[in-house]
């Protein structure tokens, strides 16, 4: 095989054929210590503190809020607001926010769900006088209630230890003086660009001179940096029920939308307890629904009943087992996910390992699934960016904050500098569903923090944004790192697979036994014989996620980073 990387695949009778496929991880180095191919760097290690986020300046945001005495918390708020002005093609506080924090006082995991709720104002019944059969996925009508400042404030008053005025600051300081756009950040803002540019208050906000900044650009936002002095002065009322709130409220009722000032403040993020699972050991921690992430538990435990080191990383049937471990695991995702305070949720039964022993035998070792059922007991594409960052008293925090579908809505408010999120697109329109919109309502979220414990004590905070790809990217991190003895770093370098196509909260249904999407690295036997298995396979560079890091030595309090190589950001101590 020569050394090409070729992108185009054929699919015939489902056999995958390589035209000019590729022995790509050859033409690249192998990592110095372990060898493998894929590693892009080594893993960062230090004694005091750790960041990992999606972009350098942001990381760097933490670091110097950690170095000012500021907890883990506080880093993570001040990075999540640079975020919001160096990335807003993932995240902005006109998001939601999902977070698990490591509290080294308590020595216990808390859960935060900062997701806001439908308008009180929209009904069902006004989709379906209005002809709609599913929620758009941009303009006024998919804007649900923001979450994330109330989320900032939120962990702030339980955890944080500077005020909010210091930890703000950096980020109203690059608003104000501009920062250099960088490159993956860059791209994914010019093809916002493109679809948001007609929303009232975009270009004005995110196109000046009439277009999206270029790698390398400066980039100034002095609306954003006015919305956050007043955060830093005024507090989290100012946006829910002060003169923040009553702009969105009229610019909504001025472009055809039902968010009002009412459901702003009426508002509040809600302190719910962690899930956790065992896998071989280790314990993995997510969010109750509204989120995905018990997704990433139920694939766990079917994949837990398998010898997945015996099989091999790459091996044809391990990712077999794991393209139908997740089918199953989103089956009733698709049925059962959604706001707990409107549906009776069997969360306990779901992530059972008596209940993944029964759906494991659904599996057919030899051949693919062109449908599965959901669990039938009474049991009743999207950008993001994620975060973590550890202090040196122990406490750890994982955060994930979004707009949806990159950039949100389009629907930027006045003078505020920031886009609504158009989160309410994942509701269903079927009244009979789980996830069918409601007024008040959360919707189904994709967004979701993980937390790994070991004997109790935290061993792993991490994440991986990216739509449906994160409970599949959750599940395949952790067995990178326990089944096939992978550094904290190389799991996330690994070549990752994608199963598209499973049913959805919103009301699709699993097409034809769905797609899988693989990324460069995988062997040319590997992709013949999961199509000669009955796979629907696709070749892409794209759409995998991305990845970030802290794991803790409980021994020597020694901290690791690791940082997606697919993204622009990296992992930093001191």
């Amino acid at each position: 095989m020569n050394d090409i990387y070729c992108r185009r695949v054929a699919i015939v009778g489902r056999v995958c054929v390589l035209l000019a496929f590729f022995a790509y991880g050859e033409a690249i180095a192998y990592d110095r210590v372990t060898g493998r191919s894929f590693a892009s760097r080594s893993v960062v290690m230090a004694s005091n503190g750790m960041a990992a986020t999606s972009q350098p300046l942001a990381t760097q945001v933490a670091l110097q809020i950690l170095r000012e005495g500021g907890s883990a918390v506080d880093a993570a708020i001040a990075a999540n607001a640079a975020l919001g002005l160096m990335e807003p093609t993932g995240c902005g506080i006109g998001g939601d926010l999902f977070a698990i924090v490591w509290d080294a006082k308590s020595q216990k995991l808390h859960g935060l769900n900062a997701s806001g709720r439908s308008p009180k104002s929209l009904s069902l019944q006004w989709f379906v006088d209005n002809g709609y059969t599913s929620i758009p996925p941009r303009g006024p009508l998919p804007v649900s209630v923001p979450g994330t400042v109330d989320g900032w404030f939120e962990l702030h008053g339980r955890f944080g230890k500077l005020p909010m005025s210091d930890v703000l600051a950096p980020a109203i300081a690059y608003a104000e003086q501009g920062f250099p756009v960088t490159e993956v950040i860059a791209y994914y803002w010019a093809r916002n660009a493109r679809v948001l540019a007609p929303y009232p208050g975009f270009k004005e906000t995110f196109m000046p001179g009439g277009r999206a900044p270029g790698a390398g650009e400066v980039f100034r936002n002095p609306r954003l940096a006015q919305t956050y002095r007043i955060l830093a002065s005024e507090g989290r009322d100012a946006f829910y029920k002060g003169e923040i709130a009553r702009k969105i409220s009229n610019y909504m009722a001025d472009n055809g939308g039902f968010l009002r000032y009412e459901d702003l403040a009426a508002h509040e993020s809600e302190w719910v307890d962690p899930i956790g699972a065992d896998y071989r050991g280790y314990t993995l921690w997510e969010l109750p629904p509204n989120g995905q992430g018990i997704a990433a538990l139920q694939i766990l435990n079917i994949l837990e009943g398998y010898d997945i080191a015996g099989m091999g990383f790459g091996s044809a049937r391990y990712l077999h087992a794991f393209v139908e471990a997740k089918k199953l695991a989103f089956e009733d995702r698709a049925r059962f996910y959604a706001d707990m305070d409107f549906a009776d949720v069997p969360v306990r039964r779901l992530v059972s390992k008596e209940y993944a022993k029964q759906r494991r035998a659904l599996i057919d070792p030899e051949r693919a699934a062109k449908s599965y059922p959901a669990g039938d007991e009474k049991l009743g594409e999207g950008d993001t960016i994620y975060l973590t960052v550890a202090d040196a008293a122990g406490n750890m925090v994982s955060l994930i904050q979004s707009n949806y579908r990159g950039m949100g809505s389009g629907m930027t408010p006045a003078d505020l500098g920031f886009i609504l999120q158009d989160r309410g697109e994942l509701f269903s329109l079927d009244p009979r569903h789980a996830n069918a919109f409601a007024p008040g309502k959360r919707p189904f979220h994709t967004i979701i923090p993980a937390f790994v414990t070991r004997g109790g004590k935290p061993w792993l905070s991490f994440g991986v944004m990216g739509g449906g790809m994160q409970p599949q990217a959750h599940a395949q991190v952790l067995i990178n790192i326990v089944d096939f003895g992978m550094n904290l770093q190389e799991a996330g370098d690994a070549p990752r697979v994608r199963h598209d196509g499973s049913s959805e909260p919103t009301g699709e249904q699993m097409r034809d036994g769905g797609t899988v999407i693989v990324e460069h690295g995988f062997s040319a036997d590997t992709l013949r014989a999961l199509g000669n298995m009955g796979h629907e396979i696709q070749l892409s560079d794209g759409g995998f996620g991305g990845y970030q890091a802290i794991a803790r030595d409980a021994g020597t309090g020694i901290y690791r980073g690791a940082s997606e190589s697919r993204k622009d950001g990296h992992a930093a101590g001191y």
